[in-house]
């Protein structure tokens, strides 16, 4: 079966960078386009950045040139890059694989922002 498996998660300090991952398998990777959304406590999950089979993306208006998402087909792996982060992107991030009608998910990594 599909399994999504989010990694790099963690506690740093405003300013500093944390890289996510996320493994896919039991799919053809290559075919799906794949998204990172989060979610904060007591606030609904927004859409991060998205990445078609093609290789385009789409970011948040809020992580856009702070973050950086990109695919590596050969190991089935999506990364978020984030940069400069700030109290506010403490969240848990999901990863997510559309193709048509079929979604997947994750179980999310906590990301903590903080002095």
């Amino acid at each position: 079966q599909v399994q999504l498996v989010e990694s790099g998660g963690g506690l740093v300090q405003p300013g500093g960078s944390l890289r996510l991952s996320c493994a896919a398998s039991g799919m053809i990777f290559s075919t799906y386009a794949m998204d990172w959304h989060r979610q904060a406590p007591g606030k609904q999950r927004e859409l991060v950045a998205s990445i078609t089979s093609g290789g385009s993306t789409n970011y948040a208006d809020s992580v856009k040139g702070r973050f950086t998402i990109s695919r590596d087909n050969a190991k089935n792996t999506v990364y978020l890059q984030m940069d400069s982060l700030k109290p506010e992107d403490t969240a848990v991030y999901y990863c997510n694989a559309k193709y048509f009608a079929l979604s997947y998910w994750g179980q999310g990594t906590q990301v903590t922002v903080s002095l």
